[in-house]
This record gives structure tokens, sequence and C-alpha cells, in this order.
């Protein structure tokens, strides 16, 4: 809809309005009572965007979170969710932004000197500035590491800090995060998918950049490791965490291996990362798991996810742990009650980010402060277990609980007081958000982040993320509960100076990096299982195909369709109904392929793909944002078709096969990653072919049998292209199973095979082939040296029971075999 002249322009009318309805405490109606600019450029540049509609913005945005692959999943679910982001950043002022990183970062500093008294000298407990069953009663309070100074001098290399901003401007600490601080990546992500929709409206308005801080993070972990080039990795529990998307995207953003604790092993104290290279040094660890999992030796002997002696190669000062394991003693609620006092006595003077103000009840007088003002206060736990009088956890306003509630709640208090705080209630300002098109004011939470610099000081993120809540309710909800993300950009007067982040004079290097034995693996078999699917999917058309007629005829002789029917069956696409015979089993053809198609058998395409979509999920850094979105998106849902109908959805199921394979094919650069990825294809495409030959190309075959091996061979073409008389077994055969040139025989397949086996790694000294090279350069001897003719089912079983073995070689030279370590005898560890 075109304006009128004179009237404000769709930015400004949409700031009037939303200031004209905000409350005194919102940030937008602050910074415009001010003079600030900022919004006014904002809102003008989504006016142009969107022409006048606002709800374009929001869908935009959404899309651009499904482009990237953002993900988040709650504690408990297997399966991720969309991450949640509001079209509308929050924007601070650089002014007003370097008052808070300032404050930020010298609460790290004092957290870091607080960690380093508790583990080291203990004079805080000692002379009762800090009581020591606020210590002692945390779960993350591990004695083990007590004297045990960290590698580099540095207990924190990032930290996370909740900030809330009250009605009158000003910012309070909300909670500390040290353990394994979440977020950094979901921010970077925030601002990818902003920029993506902005376009050039965040350079207009002088938007601060975030890629500096993250070359800080990583010029600090190298700085504080023993080698020059140190190997970094990101230690996480496993793609069900609920972070494990933003993990990935971290690795891969910072160059970091992506590793879990099956891939980590520690030799004569140093750490080591199992590769298909063998064992290879690892310096560093950002971790994201608990410290309680990560050695078992050291902390709890049940974990299953740790490394065995990492910490004696940490004590030894051979890996460095950010953070270090024992961090979050200081994370607890109790401890923000003491640390203003702590500030002025370690630091010498006060906070600059105020604390919400909180009381311990594990003091008389506190406690007794609480009980008085019991209304007024939020309940909370003071540590991260959930006490008996909050057996969910979380905190509650006293004035919300019945009376025999409140009695439970107090006789708790009474029973455990050291086991919980009251805290002021905080009440939050607002921001503006889209719903259903609208401006709407939400109250929000910031999150912020710092870390360590290669001078060891601290570097505050220029951002972080917002959490807004789904109402107007003060108190801001955790994301997963109804609530969006923003990104938070912080702004100033004049332009951003463009920093490039690359050195001047760097090394051409043209080593692909370490591949893990893990993640080879997984590309191994994602290869295999994506080959598997797009053969399923090839007899499922070929069969229903065969059902419909052809000039008043059936389109194949019945024969063909029972062993088209019996290959379904076989592979597990299919159920085997007890009693069903071949002829039997060739009538029911509709059922067998809707089975194939959306069955629960383990050959079923739907259930090869949820086996795809859980291996690409652990190999999220690996894999490119397009081959995750083709994995990512749902199947199409089953409904009652006719063949016909499924034929349609198999072919379009295949379209989105042959993109994968595309892909792979043409975008992933040629290191071993894709050697393993695409030697799964081989080995897979070469078994299917194997078992096509078996049951199309006995010697008693028919022209429907041969028809039908070349259709689902793909080499329909080729045949015809060489022979001008007709089907005939022998040709046929030579074609698919021999020819060398042939892209869909089993031939060209053993080749593509030993080229890979040939140019991967070769751990023995003696110059000798190993164990899978040596048997894919005898079937490669078989085949070269077999002649059509004698090549019926017997000769073709045996050459399929060589590609098992030859696969079983790969797993067992390549990929993690439980604990053992992948080592030849005589190799130097690297």
């Amino acid at each position: 809809m075109a304006q009128l002249p004179g009237m404000p322009t769709w930015g400004q009318g949409w700031l009037n309005s939303y200031v004209a309805r905000a409350s005194e405490g919102d940030i937008v109606r602050g910074d415009v009572g001010r003079g600030a600019r900022w919004w006014h450029y904002l809102f003008d540049g989504v006016a142009t965007l969107t022409e006048g509609h606002l709800q374009r913005l929001q869908d935009r945005i959404s899309r651009q979170v499904a482009e990237l692959g953002t993900a988040f999943r709650l504690p408990g679910e297997s399966e991720e969710r969309p991450w949640p982001l509001s079209a509308l950043p929050l924007l601070i002022g650089e002014d007003e932004w370097r008052t808070l990183a300032d404050g930020v970062a010298q609460r790290a500093d004092l957290l870091e000197r607080v960690l380093d008294d508790i583990y080291g000298e203990q004079s805080l407990v000692t002379s009762g500035r800090l009581p020591a069953a606020l210590v002692t009663g945390n779960r993350h309070f591990w004695r083990q590491m007590i004297g045990v100074p960290p590698p580099g001098g540095h207990r924190l290399h990032i930290y996370a800090v909740d900030l809330g901003r009250g009605p009158d401007g000003e910012w309070r600490v909300l909670a500390d995060h040290v353990r394994a601080p979440a977020g950094a990546g979901y921010a970077l992500e925030n601002r990818l998918a902003a920029s993506r929709v902005m376009g050039t409206l965040q350079t207009r308005i002088n938007v601060h950049r975030l890629a500096p801080f993250f070359s800080a993070f990583r010029e600090g972990l190298s700085a504080v490791c023993r080698r020059a080039e140190p190997r970094i990795g990101l230690l996480t529990p496993g793609r069900y965490n609920p972070s494990y998307a933003e993990q990935a995207h971290l690795a891969r953003y910072l160059g970091l291996l992506l590793v879990e604790g099956a891939d980590l092993a520690v030799r004569e104290d140093k750490l080591y990362v199992r590769t298909i290279e063998g064992l290879k040094r690892i310096d560093a660890l950002w971790r994201r798991m608990d410290s309680r999992f990560i050695d078992p030796l050291a902390f709890d002997a049940g974990s299953q996810i740790g490394v065995p002696g990492l910490m004696d190669a940490m004590v030894a000062g051979n890996a460095v742990i950010a953070n270090a394991p024992g961090s979050g003693v200081i994370e607890s609620a109790g401890m923000a009650a003491f640390l203003p006092a702590l500030a002025r006595r370690m630091l010498g003077e006060d906070l600059r980010l105020p604390n919400i103000a909180t009381w311990w009840c594990g003091q008389d007088w506190p406690r007794e402060q609480v009980e008085a003002d019991f209304d007024r206060l939020l309940l909370a736990p003071a540590f991260p277990d959930a006490p008996l009088g909050l057996p969910d956890g979380r905190a509650v306003l006293g004035s919300t609980l019945s009376e025999p509630a409140r009695e439970r709640l107090l006789a708790a208090i009474a029973a455990r007081p050291l086991d919980y705080v009251g805290q002021e209630v905080v009440r939050l300002s607002t921001m503006p958000a889209v719903a259903d098109g609208q401006l709407v004011a939400r109250t929000f939470t910031l999150r912020a982040f710092a870390v360590r610099d290669g001078e060891g000081r601290w570097t505050v993120m220029p951002g972080g993320f917002a959490r807004l809540a789904d109402t107007s309710d003060s108190r801001a909800s955790p994301i997963g509960e109804g609530a969006f993300s923003a990104d938070v950009c912080i702004v100033g007067l004049e332009p951003v100076e463009q920093v490039s982040l690359l050195p001047t004079h760097i090394p051409i290097r043209r080593n692909p990096g370490t591949l893990p034995s893990r993640a080879a693996d997984n590309l191994y078999w994602l290869g295999r299982y994506l080959e598997r699917g797009e053969s399923v999917l090839r007899l499922i058309r070929a069969t229903l195909g065969s059902t419909i007629d052809v000039d008043s005829g059936a389109a194949l002789v019945p024969a063909t369709v029972q062993r088209l029917a019996g290959l379904l069956v076989t592979s597990g696409a299919a159920p085997n109904v007890p009693g069903e015979d071949e002829a039997t089993r060739g009538q029911h053809v509709p059922e067998l392929a809707a089975a194939a198609l959306d069955g629960p058998g383990i050959g079923s395409v739907r259930t090869i793909f949820a086996t795809v979509h859980a291996i690409a999920e652990g190999t999220r850094d690996r894999i490119s944002a397009d081959v995750w979105r083709l994995i990512d998106a749902p199947l199409p849902p089953a409904g009652d078709e006719d063949p016909g109908a499924m034929i349609a959805r198999a072919a379009a199921l295949q379209e989105r096969f042959s993109a994968l394979s595309g892909l792979a094919a043409e975008n992933m650069a040629r290191t071993a990653g894709w050697r393993f990825h695409d030697l799964g294809r081989r080995v897979e495409r070469a078994v299917q072919v194997c078992r096509l030959l078996r049951n199309f190309a006995h010697n008693e075959a028919s022209a429907d049998d041969l028809t039908t091996l070349l259709e689902l061979s793909d080499s329909q073409i080729s045949y015809r292209a060489r022979y001008h008389t007709g089907l005939a077994l022998v040709p046929v055969r030579d074609l698919i199973a021999l020819d060398p040139y042939n892209p869909r025989s089993m031939g060209w397949q053993v080749e593509r095979i030993l080229e890979h086996l040939r140019v991967l790694p070769n751990l023995r000294d003696d110059g000798m082939a190993e164990e899978p090279e040596m048997l894919a350069t005898e079937l490669r001897a078989a085949i070269v040296t077999a002649r059509a003719e004698s090549l019926g089912p017997d000769a073709v079983l045996a050459i399929e029971k060589r590609l098992f073995l030859l696969s079983e070689a790969v797993g067992a030279r390549f990929f993690l075999q439980g604990g053992e370590t992948i080592r030849a005898a005589g190799m130097t560890l690297a």
C-alpha cells in the first residue's frame, strides 16, 4: 500500500506508535527519550525491507534460521526444535555497552580469584568470609582439584552471565555460567541469520562485529598450550546434548575438532585423539560436559562419556581444559550473596554490575530476613540440586503459595536452611518483538560472554543473545517455554572499522586437517545408508511399475515380479509373512511397496532415512548446511495411495537422495572425509549390484529379468548404445558386473574402492599394504580376470561375501573398536 504525501514513513509510524504504548521501563522508549537515533534507523530500514508488512520480516528470519540449521532440544527430548529467533534485534549504544563490558570483565576476574582461593589457599573459608557449607555443599565442588594448578595459569577461559535491565535502566546480574557456558554459538547464528535478512542495514547503523571475539578466544586457548601450533578440540557429550547443534556450529566456525570422550586417549600423561592416522596429540579442550563426567578415574567412575586419565594430562600441564573442572562451584545462587563483599576485599572496588539482592539461608540473620519478607521474595534452590521444599527445582514467589504449601516450604527451610536462598523479585525492561504482524513489548534478559585473549585479558563479546518472554510478564521465560531469542547489536556513532582477522603473512597449507576415527566411521556409514535408501527406492518404483498394464498386458511376467517382491522382503524393507510363498507374494505388490516406503522394517525407506538423520546429526560439524537441510526435512506423510501415487512419491524421494549424492560429489573437498563417504557408497552399491545380478542375471534369465536389471542399474541407454541386436545374457552381465567404464557396474565400484584405500594413510612400518587394500586388490584381480559367461549366482555370491569381508576390514583398521588404541607397532605418536 502506498503512503500519502506528508504522512510519516512506515518505520517512523511503527516507532511512534510503539513508544506511545510502551511502559516507562521499555528500552526503546528510554533510548528515544534521550535522543538516540538507532531505533529510528532500524525501523526505517525494516520498513524498506518489508514494504510496510512487519510479518514478512519474521517469516524471512525464520526461513534463515531453518537454512542455517540452527536448532536445540530440551532435556529429555530426542527431537530437535527450531531455534526461536525474533525478527527485531536488541540495540544497545556503545557507551552503555562499554560500562556493561567493564562490569562483565571485572566479574569474570573476581570469579577467577575466588576459584583460585577455593582450590588453593582457602583463606576465604578459613577466615569466615565464605561459609564452608556453601562450598562443600555444592556438588560441583571437587576436592580432587585442590592444589591442582591449571595449565596456563587460568581456570576460566570463557564466562557467560545473564543480565536483567530494570525499568529504571539499571542492569543487574541474574546468574553466572562458568561450568560449560552455552550460547555463544547461538549468538553467532542469530547474527548470521539477521545479517542475511537485514543486508547492509546493520552496516548503516554501525553494528559492532562478533568475529574478533571468536578470534580472541581461539588465540587465547592457543597461547596457553605448550606447542607452537596446538591442536584444539571441543569436547561434547554427544548429539543428544541440548545444545549439540550449537557445539557443532562453533567447532566448524572456529576450526576445532568436535570430539567425544571415546575419540580421546591418554598415554604417558599426554592427550591424544584417535584418528585414521593413529594417535594425534591434542593440546586443549573446550569442554561442554559437566566435570563429573570428563574423567571416570578422577571423578565419577560410572561415566561412560569421559576420558580416563584426562586429569593426569592436565596435572602434567599437557592438556588445557576450558573451563577447569570444579569451576561450577561458584555458579550457586547462594554465592551471589557474598560476591559484593568479596569484590571489595579481593579487587579493592565495588561490583560495577550489582547482583540481584540475595540472602543465603545457611546463616541465621539472612534466614530470619527471608522468613520475615517471605511474601515479597522469590524462594530458590541455593545449589543445582532440587531441595525437598522445591521438588521441581524452580524458584517460587512466596506470595503465590497456598497456606499448606507455605508451611511445607518453611518447614523444609528450617530443616536444611543451607539449601535455600531468598531473592528480590526483579522487574525487567521490555523491547519490541513481532507477533501476528504487530509490534508488541516483551520482557527480556541478556546473556553476555567474555573470553581470555592471547594476552590473557578478558575480551567481551560486543553483543550476545537476548531471551524474550512470550507474554508481557516481567519475569523472563527460559528458551523452550514459548520464548524467543533475539540478536543483540552494539551500535556506534561512527562506522565500524573493517578489521581483517587474517594475519598478513601465513604459510600456505594444503593439509586438510585431522579426521577422527569416529567421524570417518560416520561418514562411511552415511554413504552406505544413503546408497541403500536409493537402491530400495529403485526397487519400489520397478515393483510398482510392474503392476501397471501396458497395451492390456502385464508390464512384467509374474516370475520377474516375484523376484522384485522377494528383494523387498529379503532386504528387510517389507515384512516376510509366514507361510507366504513367492507366487503369493507377487500378488501383494502394492502392500509390499507401501511397507517398503513407510513400514517399520529395518530396510524400509523411512527407517533408512531415520538412520541417515541420526548419523548426520552426529557429524553435523563435517556436513554442509545444504546437506543437513535435505536430511533434516521431514519425509512426505504416508496415505492411502494407489500405485501411481506411490511411484510419484518414491520418485520425489529418490530425487532427494540424488541431490545428496550430487552435493557430495560436487561440493565436498577431496579430503579423507570425502573418501570415507564415497568409499561407503561404493561398497554399498557393489553389494546391491551383486544382489541384482544373482536375481536377474542367472543362467535362465528372461528378457523381462534382463530389462529389469538394466533399469535398476540405470544402464538401459548404455546397453542400447552398444548392442543393436536386442537383449542377451552375457553382454548384460558384462555391462553390469565387469565393465570398468560403467559407473553403475560392480567393476567400476571396486576400482574406486581400491583407489580410495591406496590414498588413505598406511600405518605399517614395512611399506606393505594393509589388510583392506590387500583385500580390495585381490577382489579387483578376481573381477578383472572374470568372464561374463561363467559369472553365475554362485560366483557373484562369492564376490558379495568378499565385499562384506572388505567392509569389516575397513572398520577394524580405521574405526573405533571399543577402547582399543589405533596404532601400528613402532609408530611415532604425533
